[in-house]
């Protein structure tokens, strides 16, 4: 059994976010933090990010690499103060009506501008989530959205510890337990309910599309589950219907 794959779009307000992380460590932000914890939530289907870029070039690689689409607002004295503000709520309220499989929003961004555009994408039967920085962020925007993240709370470690692997595991295999574990570790911290074998390995695939259980010789995925049963690492039970594996979660 599985559940419904959100589709997610992704919106970067690069020059709000920037205001949030100015003057902190100078490796402070990093995109993949929040990509990694949005492919949790969903396969994350279109990413643009606003700026004056020009004044970002330091961060034009990694959004390059992270495969943004990075779209150039001219200089504010040229344009005015919300131009970027204007463009990303136009292309996110076109996406809304012609890309109707997209179900989730998210908004990268603490000004309180776009808590319009929020409840427009809700009254449109959108999931919105909000990123933003604690500095930067109006509650105003965090309160609309159905759920916000702080990013610096992305950075915190998790409280859930997970199993120390065997030291005599091939790099492969410890590889794809760790990728197992931290999926796990994700779908705990959305508060799922029942953790279905399939949503797992969903969530190990978005997280690693090359992800295979068979190029470690297991020949399917459940075979992997028990073989982390076996070594002491989870705790599973068997659908009492279907038969299909639930993690309980990790063994104590």
């Amino acid at each position: 059994m599985s559940e419904i794959e959100h589709t997610l779009a992704v919106f970067i307000d690069f020059e709000n976010l920037a205001l949030g992380f100015k003057g902190k460590k100078k490796n402070l932000f990093n995109v993949e933090t929040i990509l990694a914890r949005l492919v949790e939530k969903g396969k994350v289907i279109a990413k643009k990010a606003y700026a004056d870029w020009s004044a970002y070039s330091q961060y034009k690689q990694q959004l390059h690499a992270a495969a943004i689409e990075m779209i150039e607002i001219p200089k504010r004295g040229m344009t005015g103060k919300n131009s970027a503000d204007i463009r990303l709520c136009v292309d996110a309220m076109d996406m809304s009506y012609s890309k109707e499989h997209i179900d989730s929003f998210v908004i990268v961004s603490g000004d309180s501008d776009f808590s319009p555009l929020v409840s427009k994408l809700k009254e449109n039967g959108k999931h919105v989530i909000g990123i933003g920085m604690h500095e930067s962020t109006s509650p105003l925007l965090s309160n609309n959205c159905d759920e916000f993240i702080f990013y610096e709370d992305l950075l915190q470690a998790s409280e859930t510890t997970p199993p120390r692997l065997a030291d005599d595991m091939s790099i492969n295999k410890k590889e794809a337990f760790a990728l197992l574990f931290d999926s796990i570790t994700a779908l705990m911290r959305e508060n799922k309910d029942i953790l279905w074998s399939s949503m797992i390995k969903q969530t190990m695939q978005r997280k690693k599309p090359s992800f295979n259980e068979s190029s470690l010789g297991y020949r399917s995925f459940s075979e992997m589950l028990k073989d982390a049963e076996k070594r002491g690492y989870l705790q599973l039970t068997k659908d009492s219907k279907s038969g299909t594996l639930i993690v309980e979660g990790f063994a104590k």
